[in-house]
């Protein structure tokens, strides 16, 4: 077993089944895989719909399995738990995954022996349209799309694989640590952070985050993602996120530092998209980083 994909899933059904129904197209041979769902306490159909598709597929490795503990660091850590392949590759059931994916993270870590983790290409797509207000800046929380090369490279140093596509070599998390479960996805509950967190610790070792252009994730948007209040709710836990993740009063007065000249740099930004004519472009880029700075400003729960 080359490899294990992890897809944490909470209250997708139907999503869940579009991200299997392209992780049965792999090219890679199927007895160098295996998937495994993690199931994170959802209450809809989740375990019939995987059950009824893992049937019509016994050729293939699928697998579910139950996390009880809430949270997508929990679900995460259950499926490394899980897994028996040497390489482990994540995604999120809101995606579709190119037919090369698995192969070039196979092919990626065979190639690289001193590598130890890595992420591929993120390219968006939008139930209905990409909408007018968003900028590459707005549409980086959103989305966040990545495209870094058309060959293998280092991730530069402000760079991170995406939480919805990364991979690492099983010993990897021997020698960091798993994802922090207070970091994450919650329910319901927008915040995240749990990978930048894990990536962090990998280069606080020394190691270096690699792109693998031909694992490309395809990152569904539907239209509830593109409303106000998703929006607002998101750019709050952006940065409620970011201050979790400080340790220590020295990496907190870092953060309010780095916030402070990121609204400085937003101001500029939407200053220029209004003289560009693209008032509304301008408007969403200023309303993310007021929700970023709020998160970061409010006192923790």
């Amino acid at each position: 077993m080359k490899l294990t994909l992890i897809i944490a899933t909470f209250n997708r059904a139907t999503s869940l089944l579009r991200t299997l129904e392209s992780v049965v197209k792999q090219s890679a041979a199927a007895d160098l895989w295996e998937c495994v769902v993690v199931n994170n306490n959802s209450t809809d159909n989740t375990d019939e719909v995987f059950k009824a598709f893992a049937m019509q597929q016994k050729q293939f490795n699928l697998r579910i399995v139950n996390e009880t503990k809430q949270g997508l660091s929990n679900a995460r850590n259950r499926g490394i738990a899980e897994a028996q392949g040497k390489y482990i590759a994540i995604i999120d059931d809101d995606e579709t995954i190119e037919e090369s994916y698995i192969e070039s993270y196979i092919e990626f870590f065979d190639a690289f022996p001193h590598a130890i983790a890595a992420g591929g290409a993120v390219t968006a797509r939008y139930e209905s349209r990409r909408p007018c207000w968003m900028s590459k800046y707005t549409e980086q929380m959103i989305a966040n799309p990545i495209d870094l090369d058309i060959a293998v490279t280092v991730f530069p140093k402000n760079r991170v694989p995406a939480g919805g596509n990364m991979a690492f070599r099983h010993t990897a998390f021997d020698k960091v640590g798993l994802f922090n479960p207070k970091l994450g996805r919650n329910g319901e509950k927008l915040t995240g952070g749990e990978e930048n967190d894990l990536f962090a610790r990998l280069r606080a070792e020394g190691e270096e985050l690699f792109f693998v252009p031909g694992a490309r994730i395809f990152h569904h948007i539907p239209d509830s993602k593109l409303t106000d209040n998703y929006f607002d709710t998101l750019s709050y836990n952006v940065g409620k996120s970011k201050r979790l993740r400080a340790n220590s009063d020295t990496e907190l007065k870092q953060l309010f530092a780095d916030e402070r000249k990121k609204r400085f740099a937003t101001y500029i930004l939407a200053t220029i998209y209004t003289l560009f004519l693209q008032p509304k472009k301008a408007k969403y880029l200023l309303r993310m980083r007021r929700g970023i700075s709020r998160g970061i400003s409010d006192e923790m729960e």
